[in-house]
Formats: C-alpha cells, sequence, structure tokens
C-alpha cells in the first residue's frame, strides 16, 4: 500500500474530515485515482489512517485558483506558497513546477 506523509498539525483536520486534498510535488509515487493510501504522522513516523485517491489533476502553482484550495490549507500570498514548498521540495520549486492536487476520502482513522 502506498503512503503518504503529513505534518502533525495536519492530522487532526484529515481526521474531522476538513482536510480532503493534499498537494504533492514531483510524485514519485505514480499516485493515482483509486489507489489505497495509509496516511502516515511525520513527526512520530505512525499511521494514522487510511484512505482512498478519488481525485487527481495537476496544474503549475502559479496557475492555481481559489477553487484548487477546497479541502486544502490555504496560503496568504503567492509568496507564502512557493517558501511552503521551497521547504520540503527545495530551492527547484518555482511558480512553473507542477503539482499534483490529490482529492481523497477517509476510509479509517486510527485515532
Amino acid at each position: 500500500m502506498k503512503t503518504l506523509k503529513f505534518r502533525h498539525n495536519l492530522v487532526k483536520k484529515i481526521l474531522d474530515r476538513s482536510k480532503t486534498v493534499t498537494w504533492r510535488l514531483f510524485d514519485d509515487k505514480d499516485l493515482q485515482i483509486g489507489d489505497k493510501i495509509e496516511l502516515i504522522d511525520w513527526e512520530s513516523s505512525e499511521k494514522f489512517a487510511e484512505a482512498e485517491i478519488t481525485g487527481v489533476r495537476e496544474k503549475k502553482l502559479g496557475e492555481i485558483e481559489e477553487k484548487d484550495f477546497e479541502g486544502h490549507e490555504k496560503y496568504q500570498s503567492n509568496e507564502e506558497m512557493l517558501e511552503h514548498y521551497k521547504k520540503y521540495y527545495g530551492e527547484k520549486v518555482d511558480m512553473d513546477t507542477v503539482v499534483k492536487i490529490i482529492d481523497f476520502k477517509l476510509l479509517r482513522g486510527n485515532q
């Protein structure tokens, strides 16, 4: 089963179903609709839920629209969004970097 890691501050939002979308850059797992995934707390490395991918679309960071934030945390500006992803993926990230927007539904939570 494929896994996705989330920072600890997002775990509660996923478990209460207010976060139903994740954005991933440079997808090395070939995430696809229908994939069952284990959700892992980044800090503890513990599995906290299972989910199923219900939608996948791609666009450049610079093309993100308001509707793309539904089910996802918002940023104050494009600069803040860019800095956020540079923190995880390094300086190679720019507004032309393709982001994979992944919709998921929670199947089972461990907490």
